[in-house]
């Protein structure tokens, strides 16, 4: 049996191996504190979960249209207009099985063999090997640790040229948790309009940041034509599991992303559409509630990880992860890469993390404060063993 060639050119998601892994060991009776997924470990709200139960018990389980109902597609502009002040119709709007989903398609209908796409280092894992898939090349722009992995217009600015079809930026960032600033994300919408290039805005973790409130830069004057906003609700309302995303953008993109969709998945989920009105059209205040514990968290990572000696990490703006630097415990015992840092902390310490490779970086950690003070208390109790002895 032979294989196409876009398959050959992406890999295994990191973070799904690694979760993976974990779930093995734990089922294997070993004691495993998994700070590798980036998932809340927070219950859907119960008004979301009885809106599910709700539409299996009303029998809403057929078809429905390839691109959502029309009461979703309402509530997710609706809502999006609430938060950013945005001003985007249901015809600019599409429901998609995921985050994810909604960023494969997007690519899927922009970027065309040989286009060129710019991809800000540390990148979350799924976009290199999307737009591989798709036949683009990634081009790697990168970001300072000094500065916290901050994005800038001028980091850009000298990685374009005549084949940049596409910007992603992904604020906040998963994995360094940085955030574009409005005035600098303004300056990247700028230049990203001035070459007639679009600019795929994630905003997967938009609702967690700690140091200044939350925004869309499609909300900017004259940004519609050339921002592509994905978005979920998988973060913000802790339904990773439901499987609901959404696109915004031009009208005629959206038409594209629609047939294709209607050719690929056809509908996202019925009852979880419903559950997803519920979110969307219900209070923020569990939402609220989740930013105040990962800010408590955060607080308690951040000290505790830049106590170990030779690790250093940048304090996270926003989305619930700690990237650190690890390269001191480089060269010797074992461990020359982050990659074998984390395989050696799995397999001594029984501590699931992320190694920066699948994230474009090569000195960095990732783990998620995602999880309870407890786990995190006694995962970083681990890591500090393992760093000593291998410094």
């Amino acid at each position: 049996m032979q294989f196409t060639s876009r398959v050959g050119r992406i890999s295994e998601s990191t973070t799904m191996a690694v979760t993976a892994e974990a779930a093995r060991l734990k089922r294997a009776g070993v004691d495993v504190v998994a700070l590798g997924a980036g998932e809340p470990d927070f219950p859907t709200p119960d008004h979301i979960k009885q809106a599910g139960i709700d539409a299996i018990h009303a029998d809403f389980t057929r078809y429905t249209a390839a691109g959502g109902i029309p009461e979703l597609r309402q509530a997710i502009v609706d809502w999006h207009a609430r938060e950013f002040g945005t001003s985007y119709g249901p015809a600019e709007c599409i429901a998609t099985v995921g985050g994810k989903h909604a960023i494969f398609n997007c690519m899927a209908a922009l970027v065309a063999q040989g286009d060129e796409v710019i991809l800000p280092v540390p990148y979350w894992v799924t976009f290199f090997d999307v737009i591989n898939y798709h036949g683009g090349r990634p081009v790697k722009v990168e970001t300072s640790e000094s500065e916290g992995f901050a994005l800038t217009a001028a980091d850009i600015e000298g990685a374009l040229s005549d084949r940049t079809k596409l910007i992603v930026v992904n604020s906040p960032s998963n994995p360094s948790g940085a955030v574009v600033e409005r005035a600098e994300f303004e300056k990247i919408l700028q230049l990203a309009a001035s070459r007639g290039i679009t600019l795929l805005s994630d905003e997967c973790y938009s609702h967690f940041v700690y140091s200044s409130e939350p925004f869309s830069i499609a909300a900017a004057d004259g940004a519609k034509p050339s921002v592509v906003v994905a978005g979920s609700l998988s973060k913000t309302f802790a339904m990773t599991g439901w499987r609901l995303g959404y696109l915004l953008g031009p009208a005629a993109l959206i038409s594209n992303v629609n047939k294709l969709q209607s050719h690929a998945t056809s509908n996202p989920t019925s009852i979880v559409q419903k559950a997803a009105v519920a979110a969307l059209t219900g209070p923020m205040a569990p939402v609220y509630a989740m930013l105040e514990q990962y800010r408590k968290r955060r607080a308690y990572v951040i000290e505790a990880l830049e106590a170990i000696p030779g690790v250093t990490c940048p304090r996270p703006s926003g989305a619930f992860y700690a990237y650190p630097n690890v390269r001191s415990t480089f060269g010797g015992k074992g461990v020359s890469s982050a990659m074998e840092f984390a395989k050696k902390l799995l397999a001594e310490e029984h501590v699931a993390i992320v190694p920066g490779e699948a994230f474009g970086s090569i000195d960095q950690v990732r783990l998620s404060y995602a999880a309870s003070l407890e786990d995190l208390e006694e995962g970083i109790r681990r890591i500090a063993r393992l760093v000593s002895r291998l410094t």
